[in-house]
């Protein structure tokens, strides 16, 4: 390589969905003849197929991205469609954000235009803030003024994400009612206003369960239609998700090809699914639960970094010692509480499991 030849571009580490299934997208948009909301790319129809997955009528196979009730991606697609904002409600690993980008990707084309709710968030990310150095040397002007996402979506009339709206001081959640209420919103140091453009809408997710919450005001909280996302309902649901997630992110992260890790995808669902019930499946046992949530998402998260430690460093077949390290992870949150509840379970359901001795003696040997 001369020294003015330039490295091409590394391959991208998570793409966006827009970017992922671009292929789907466009065959969906080419067959798509229902009515579209202004602004929308797709139809609400052909978003919640491109949600659930289908096959279209010239073939394309469409992949499933949210495995769960389809009313509830109707009545999501349904409120993006009129003057009330989304608000996706769960527990932790409920797909909340996962949701969010599908759908302001499929809506909009683009799932960019994110706000990350933390903390530390400040009105101005909400808003608009300004460039200082501009600012000082104009005064206040358009070219000094640097918008927000959710400013950047009210021009354009695209959808705009909010993560985790909950951890966000009340005072910064505030300044979305008027956004949400008067879809306009006031730049008073230039005497003017951006109103909103037709397909401007906002995505928030939000959970209660975890430390740091800021309760939503009446005020705002009226002005969402809420979805609440549930953790999957059976455990053969829960199984096809972990998998089909597990395929993705593989091959995403290109870990060399595990054979099929259909018993050990199986034994981690079983395992959460008790431990959140408080219950084995079969009903005979009762348990205690750890402190975190032992989501899908972790479960996804487990099988991954299995098979990455089968791939690099076992024999290429994802094996009970792959899984144990990070199930035991998952579950011991607290390691006063949680290592009691854990203990408890390997004791009284995992060790009297004559099928899962392999995975007992792998506990065994990582706590001793």
């Amino acid at each position: 390589m001369t020294t003015t030849e330039t490295a091409p571009p590394a391959p991208l580490l998570r793409p966006h969905a827009e970017q992922a299934f671009a292929g789907e997208l466009t065959a969906l948009a080419a067959t798509d003849d229902r009515p579209r909301p202004p602004s929308w790319k797709l139809s609400p129809w052909a978003v919640v197929t491109y949600l659930l997955g289908g096959t279209l009528d010239d073939g394309t196979v469409i992949t499933p991205k949210y495995v769960g009730p389809r009313r509830l991606m109707e009545v999501a697609v349904a409120t993006l469609a009129t003057d009330r904002a989304l608000l996706l409600l769960g527990v932790p690993g409920t797909a909340k954000t996962w949701v969010s980008e599908h759908l302001s990707a499929a809506v909009s084309g683009s799932s960019t235009l994110l706000v990350q709710g933390t903390s530390g968030t400040a009105e101005e990310a909400v808003r608009y803030g300004w460039n200082y150095a501009r600012l000082l040397a104009e005064g206040p002007s358009d070219g000094a003024l640097v918008a927000s996402p959710i400013l950047d979506a009210m021009r354009t009339g695209a959808i705009a994400r909010l993560e985790e709206l909950t951890r966000i001081p009340s005072d910064v959640q505030d300044a979305l009612i008027t956004i949400l209420s008067e879809k306009t919103l006031p730049i008073p140091e230039l005497g003017t206003e951006v109103q909103a453009a037709k397909g401007f809408n906002i995505i928030a997710t939000a959970n209660d369960r975890d430390r740091g919450v800021n309760e939503l005001s009446s005020a705002l909280r009226r002005r969402f239609n809420t979805v609440v996302l549930p953790l999957p309902g059976s455990e053969g649901e829960e199984i096809d998700i972990v998998t089909r997630r597990v395929a993705q992110l593989g091959s995403a992260l290109e870990l060399p090809e595990v054979p099929a890790a259909a018993e050990e995808v199986r034994r981690v669902v079983r395992i959460f699914r008790e431990l959140r019930a408080g219950i084995t499946t079969d009903g005979r046992t009762k348990l205690k639960s750890p402190s975190g949530t032992l989501s899908t998402a972790e479960a996804i998260s487990v099988i991954t970094n299995g098979m990455a430690l089968s791939a690099h460093f076992g024999d290429g077949v994802l094996r009970a010692a792959d899984i144990a390290g990070a199930v035991i992870g998952s579950v011991i949150k607290d390691p006063v509480a949680d290592s009691v509840v854990w203990t408890e379970y390997l004791e009284a359901v995992v060790r009297e499991r004559d099928e899962w001795s392999d995975f007992y003696r792998a506990c065994r040997e990582i706590t001793g």
